[in-house]
């Protein structure tokens, strides 16, 4: 159970980094993570202990969080000339002055595909960020409903977001959510998280039977779509606007 965040600071390398504060009643010591794309530190802590205790506990880490920097991949914005990932193929987006703002996928005969957009150039990041998560959206919810209705569960709505720690979520009522972030995914890995929320269905948590229908709805094993986000699906995190 969530108390509360706040913002702080802690220095690396004689550098501020800013650190964003998770009270929890939950919290029975302290965690420290790294948002990748924003270059935050994520402190979770006790709802009543010392912030001024648990920052320099924080602190006491810096080489942990020099590490952690310098491995995480570096940020993607999505302007003129970016590639990126779209259902298993390589993307180059391609904005023409003098074009139309509809964006077009042009399939190419290699391995790399583009993506045509004119309008203004400063407006590329944000219209493209914009296309994928439309796209993820239309695709999931096909794929979704289609899997629903063959295996005869009932889906009460889908939606997408953005969440860091979580590719998809299903709650009790079948309102069903996903990381947009699934539509730079190979397919295969993209269908099996969309079993994996709708064996949910079914059974609320990860016990043998769950794993059982999980398996029955993709129709397939799912563990090789999980090592793959495990190895890979940090790095999605890296393309923004």
């Amino acid at each position: 159970m969530s108390t509360g965040s706040s913002e702080a600071a802690i220095l690396i390398d004689g550098v501020a980094l800013p650190v964003r504060v998770r009270r929890s009643a939950r919290a029975r010591g302290y965690r420290l993570s790294l948002d990748g794309v924003k270059g935050e530190l994520r402190l979770s802590m006790p709802a009543r202990a010392s912030l001024k205790r648990a920052l320099g506990w924080a602190q006491g880490h810096e080489g942990w969080v020099r590490a952690q920097m310098a491995a995480r991949p570096a940020v993607t914005r999505l302007v003129d000339g970016a590639v990126f990932p779209l259902e298993g193929r390589e993307v180059r987006i391609r904005w023409i002055e003098g074009a139309t703002r509809t964006i077009k996928l042009e399939e190419g005969r290699l391995e790399e595909d583009q993506l045509l957009l004119g309008g203004p150039a400063e407006a590329v990041g944000g219209r493209v960020l914009r296309w994928l998560q439309a796209r993820a959206k239309a695709v999931l919810e096909a794929e979704t409903r289609e899997l629903a209705e063959r295996h005869g569960l009932r889906v009460a709505s889908v939606g997408v977001g953005d969440p860091r720690s979580r590719w998809g979520s299903c709650a009790s009522s079948g309102a069903i959510r996903y990381s947009w972030r699934l539509i730079l995914c190979p397919p295969e890995v993209r269908r099996a998280t969309v079993a994996h929320e709708l064996a949910h269905l079914l059974h609320m948590d990860h016990s043998p039977a769950f794993h059982a229908a999980h398996a029955r709805i993709y129709g397939a094993d799912p563990r090789p779509a999980r090592a793959w986000l495990r190895a890979q699906g940090a790095g999605l995190h890296r393309y923004t606007a």
